[in-house]
C-alpha cells in the first residue's frame, strides 16, 4: 500500500489546496450589442473589440 515516507509541509499542503478555490471568470455585456461575452475577447455576436470591428459576422 502506498504510504508517504515523509510528511508534507503546511506550505505544500496549502499550495495544493489553493487550486480548489478557482472560479470561472465572469461575463460582461458587449458595449455594442449588449450580449454577454467573456472579458478581453472579441464579441462572438457582433465581432467588435474595443469599439472596432475585428471580424465579420454571418449576420452582415
Amino acid at each position: 500500500m502506498g504510504v508517504p515516507k515523509r510528511r508534507h509541509s503546511k506550505t505544500r499542503k496549502n499550495m495544493r489546496r489553493a487550486q480548489d478555490k478557482i472560479e470561472a471568470p465572469g461575463f460582461i455585456s458587449c458595449p455594442q450589442c449588449h450580449e454577454p461575452k467573456m472579458p478581453h475577447r472579441v464579441c462572438p455576436e457582433c465581432g467588435y473589440y474595443k469599439d472596432k470591428e475585428v471580424i465579420k459576422t454571418a449576420s452582415e
